[in-house]
């Protein structure tokens, strides 16, 4: 096969803002006469690859990242080495020996910002195990894909959740977004109750019942799962998708069960400059299958319910997690009972707010169609009987009025919390929030974050979403006494950073 385009290498310090990779990119391609739709990959030292600065150049290009290790960049001539990179890593200019392996032209010499150079390369002709060349194949689509058995990505770990921040630790958990205090007695109670029925196969049809009631939705909408990530599982693997795209920063299994399933995932990438806010029109129009949360994790942006129904159309499926819109008081701009949408897809958990995270329940609200399609493609029982028993309870009143409840405490919690962080200089936070969480960038969050553990708080990390780097981090929303204590810790994990040498 072939493959033509403009590969860009890119040489860089610990700690590059993706601006200005981004920028010194932009400048080059300009000098090339070319546009950011040439580029078809970055290249980089394989110790650099993981560096948020060019991992979010890449997403914001669309292009995958490709790594060589020192030896391999060492035995490709550069026209214009420097003494400094060929001390340290062999080769005289890490930008152009990595725009020009595999072949091909260098069409803009390296060119340099104040902690990056970048290097543009003209690729051209046969690619793959047919080429007549020895060295690493050029960038495909392909290089995006994942293998049959595990998930790979061009940029952060899709399989990082918070629970791996305080899994086994004694840490007070701001990395989770689920509740304190639940679930609550009567729910443990009714979940006890349903023990005794464990010999018999578990019967659905009444807690299906429960949530199209809950609702307002005829039965055949209402598809119960094993928590959100089985929906997720779902749609990738039983729906039709030739041009699946995700809106990022978000959660990350819709895009990590998406390419488990084979497919090659677009990445639409919000921009923290626009407060993460949605274009509609920054979606590809031949996407046909396009996922974004509302609220979304981790940024807590609630779109507005008329910016999401821009998205939809024949032929598209639109899948909207609304994992926390029960978080939100009146669940303004939910899509949820909606049937006038079309290839509307909601999907809902009862994971966050009644601390169900290891029951595994949720559900799919879809039109009949989608919804036999995705029960196809389920296993037989798929939702235990204890799980059916808190779906249940969860949909009666008592428990959508203590949903409400525990929504407009979330609200004046959250009010506490950013009125506190508005107090440090260092912090910048995303806002209009409207989840039980908030997201806020800060310069060396990374070392913040461990500061913060050492001091019994443990924080989500941001850098595993797609378009965030290593200084964001997320924060759970907790009461006013947990919130006090963390502002405390925060303000003397800033004091403990240890300063950085200058010059």
């Amino acid at each position: 096969m072939t493959r033509a385009g403009l590969v860009v290498g890119v040489g860089a310090r610990r700690g590059v803002p993706a601006e200005e990779v981004l920028g010194l990119i932009s400048g080059a391609l300009q000098e090339a006469g070319a546009g950011t739709g040439d580029v078809v990959g970055l290249a980089t030292l394989d110790t650099r690859a993981d560096e948020p600065g060019i991992v979010g150049a890449a997403e914001r290009l669309g292009v995958p990242v490709r790594s060589y290790t020192a030896g391999e960049l060492a035995e490709v001539p550069v026209p214009h080495p420097s003494a400094a990179p060929r001390e340290a890593v062999a080769t005289g200019s890490v930008a152009e020996a990595a725009a020009l392996m595999g072949g091909g032209e260098l069409v803009v010499p390296k060119r340099k910002s104040a902690s990056a150079t970048c290097a543009v390369a003209r690729r051209s002709g046969p690619v793959g195990p047919s080429a007549s060349t020895n060295r690493p194949e050029p960038f495909t689509i392909a290089a995006m894909l994942p293998p049959t058995k595990h998930i790979e990505s061009a940029g952060p770990d899709l399989r990082h959740h918070g629970d791996a921040e305080v899994r086994g630790l004694d840490l007070t958990d701001l990395a989770v977004n689920v509740r304190t205090g639940t679930p609550p007695d009567w729910l443990r109670q009714r979940i006890a109750a349903s023990l005794g029925s464990l010999a018999a196969y578990p019967d659905g049809r009444q807690a299906r019942t429960a949530v199209a009631g809950r609702h307002g939705l005829p039965e055949e909408r209402v598809l119960l799962t094993a928590g959100a990530a089985e929906a997720f599982v779902l749609i990738a693997r039983a729906l039709p998708a030739r041009r699946p795209v995700v809106v990022h920063p978000q959660f990350t299994e819709p895009e990590a069960a998406l390419r488990a399933a084979g497919h090659e995932v677009g990445r639409v990438v919000l921009r923290p400059e626009d407060g993460f806010r949605l274009d509609p029109a920054a979606v590809p129009e031949d996407a046909d299958l396009v996922v974004v949360g509302n609220p979304t994790n981790p940024t807590s942006v609630l779109h507005p319910a008329g910016v999401l129904e821009q998205l939809a159309r024949p032929g598209r499926t639109l899948v909207v997690d609304e994992a926390f819109m029960d978080a939100v008081p009146g669940e303004r701009e939910a899509l949820c009972g909606r049937t006038d949408v079309p290839g509307l897809v909601v999907l809902r958990s009862l994971t966050k707010t009644w601390g169900l995270a290891g029951l595994r329940i949720g559900y799919v609200l879809a039109d009949p169609a989608t919804v036999a399609v995705l029960q196809e493609a389920q296993p037989l029982w798929p939702v235990s009987s204890p799980a059916l028993a808190a779906a249940e309870a969860c949909m009666e009143p008592r428990a959508l009025v203590e949903a409400a409840d525990a929504a407009d405490r979330v609200v004046v919690d959250r009010a506490h919390l950013l009125a506190g962080l508005a107090e440090f200089s260092e912090v910048r936070v995303v806002e209009p929030a409207a989840g039980p969480f908030v997201l806020l960038r800060l310069e060396r969050a990374d070392e913040v974050r461990e500061l913060l553990r050492s001091r019994g708080f443990a924080a989500r990390r941001g850098d595993t979403f797609p378009g965030l780097g290593n200084e964001w981090l997320r924060l759970a929303v907790r009461d006013r006494v947990t919130t006090n204590r963390f502002l405390q810790a925060l303000d003397l994990a800033l004091q403990g950073l240890p300063r950085r040498a200058v010059g």
